[in-house]
């Protein structure tokens, strides 16, 4: 690059800056100056990421006075260039306009302008640009955008899960999985794939209390997504910002006894407007056609607006098939509009499930299976794709079935409203085994029960078989809350000849009810100093308990 003092240069990197003007020379170094946005810059003069500005003789040029004209003939003295040509607004004779004197508001943003202006870049540069972009590109069609990015291991049945749900349009799905497949990473997932697709800006998550932390932290380190837990305390400190605290933060998480407790919070996320709910341990959303619970009606109220719901229960219908019915009403109530009507439809889901089988396991569908399939879906066409589900084309038969087994999970069911997955159906988890252990029952236990058989009365046979699962709760009934039944229960003794057998393990209990994973811990501790953590779900935090060195470390955990 050859610079002179008055010659006119633009940014390559900074286009904004308007045309520049040499001001200085150095050996090694030039200065220019750009009057339109009043900065400087000093570059290596070998490698400045600058552009000389060259008119050509018909082009049309401005002066810094405002007046322009059309370039006739160019020349050059020492470097600077001076044109010459006609004035548009006079008719005088030939006119001349030293380059330093062109208007500093020139700017070459389109690409036209830059290739007119012989503004090029080298090609190795473009190459490189030209890559970048198209990576962007296919990152930005890739189906699987905002699935990849986590960090965790990326399990088929939670990507599956999070593909079909995160690419609808404002989901509105249940998610069931057993206890450890990853129902919140499955909705971390969708989330997060919601937000980058630009479909939902603002969520509010609604969990229980004493899981308000782990969301936040599981949403934060997982999916980089860094939600405001709100309570009472963040809402008042937020009445400074606006009027309704929930306006403040785009992602929002919030426990559903907070919302409970105070109706003036219900209504003021209910007049917030979110792109998705997420509402964790959904089961404990009691519901009947007469009585709906508080915690029911709230969540039901911010369903109502909003467009996407995702509710998360690992027990869809442990409260009966009422309850399943209840979160089936709030996802899609048009569907789902009266409890009869729903029974009486799921007597008839056998057929469905049976063909929609038969579909996935590619084998022939026999007349009775279409004649079935006949019933269910009745339309025109199904000749036609009875054909193509015996075709030679592996292509056209496979999605010949995937469109029927679509079709019927749109019209019967819950097929594309609920998702769950199994330990059974899913391969990959180490096997367990049952081993059982009979022991006798204490004297204790048989005398207690026998008086609560005579004093049960009008209990039924099957409430008296469940009571008899928990003797010492009865044995605790009739003699006290002094008494001490892990004394000579002989399930106490033989947990202590295993504990001691096993120093070197990790022991997980796990226990039906909270009282009884604290008396365990307490009889752990008096009769043998075996000091243990109890978690349950009062628990704010699990806390470790130091143990004794020449003791293992033990644990008595409660899940509800």
């Amino acid at each position: 690059m050859s610079f002179a003092l008055g010659q006119r240069w633009i940014s390559d990197t900074e286009h904004d800056l308007g045309l520049g003007t040499v001001v200085s020379v150095d050996g090694r170094t030039v200065t220019l100056m750009f009057p339109a946005s009043d900065e400087t810059r000093l570059y290596a003069s070998h490698d400045a990421p600058v552009t000389r500005v060259m008119f050509n003789p018909g082009d049309e040029i401005e002066s810094h006075e405002g007046w322009t004209m059309t370039v006739t003939r160019v020349e050059e003295a020492d470097g600077v260039l001076t044109y010459y040509g006609y004035r548009e607004d006079t008719e005088e004779d030939e006119v001349s306009l030293r380059e330093i004197l062109l208007s500093h508001q020139i700017r070459f943003n389109k690409p036209q302008d830059k290739l007119f202006a012989g503004q090029l870049d080298r090609m190795d540069r473009f190459a490189l640009r030209y890559r970048a972009l198209t990576n962007q590109h296919q990152q930005l069609r890739s189906p699987l955008r905002g699935l990849t990015g986590m960090r965790a291991g990326l399990i088929p049945h939670q990507l599956y899960i999070a593909h079909e749900v995160g690419r609808r349009h404002a989901p509105r799905v249940l998610l069931a999985d057993e206890v450890g497949l990853g129902k919140t990473i499955e909705a971390g997932m969708i989330i997060h794939q919601q937000v980058l697709a630009g479909q939902a800006e603002r969520v509010l998550i609604v969990v229980p209390e004493t899981l308000q932390h782990q969301w936040l932290v599981e949403m934060m380190r997982r999916f980089n997504l860094h939600f405001s837990i709100f309570d009472e305390e963040r809402c008042v400190e937020a009445f400074a910002d606006a009027p309704n605290p929930f306006d403040t933060q785009q992602l929002v998480l919030c426990s559903l006894e907070f919302l409970r407790k105070n109706r003036r919070r219900v209504e003021q996320v209910c007049d917030t407007h979110w792109d998705l709910l997420v509402v964790d341990e959904a089961h404990h959303l009691t519901w009947t056609p007469t009585a709906p619970s508080r915690e029911y009606q709230i969540i039901e109220s911010i369903a109502e607006h909003t467009p996407g719901v995702l509710l998360l229960t690992a027990t869809p219908e442990q409260l009966g098939q009422q309850s399943h019915f209840a979160r089936l009403r709030l996802l899609d109530p048009d569907r789902f509009y009266d409890y009869d009507t729903f029974v009486e439809e799921a007597e008839q889901y056998a057929p469905v499930a049976e063909a929609v089988e038969a579909l996935l396991a590619d084998t022939p569908l026999n007349n009775e299976a279409q004649r079935s399939i006949r019933a269910l879906l009745q339309r025109d066409d199904l000749d036609g794709r009875f054909s193509a589900i015996d075709s030679d084309d592996d292509a056209t038969k496979h999605a010949a079935r995937q469109q029927l087994i679509d079709d019927l999970m749109d019209r019967h069911g819950t097929g594309r409203v609920l998702f769950r997955n199994t330990r059974a159906a899913i391969s990959g988890f180490p096997s367990r085994h049952l081993h059982m252990h009979p022991m006798a029952l204490p004297s204790q236990y048989q005398t207690a029960m026998r008086v609560a058989g005579m004093m049960g009365g009008t209990s039924s046979s099957e409430q008296k078989a469940v009571q008899n699962l928990y003797p010492e709760d009865i044995y605790q009934q009739f003699e006290g809350d002094s008494a001490s039944w892990w004394g000579f229960d002989p399930r106490i003794d033989w947990l202590l000849d295993y504990l001691k057998t096993h120093r070197s393990d990790k022991v997980l209990i796990i226990c039906s009810r909270a009282q009884t994973a604290l008396t365990l811990e307490q009889a752990l501790r008096e009769r043998e100093g075996i000091r243990g953590t109890v978690f349950h779900e009062a628990c704010r935090s699990l806390s470790a308990i130091k143990q004794p060195r020449t003791l293992p470390k033990k644990k008595a955990v409660h899940r509800s």
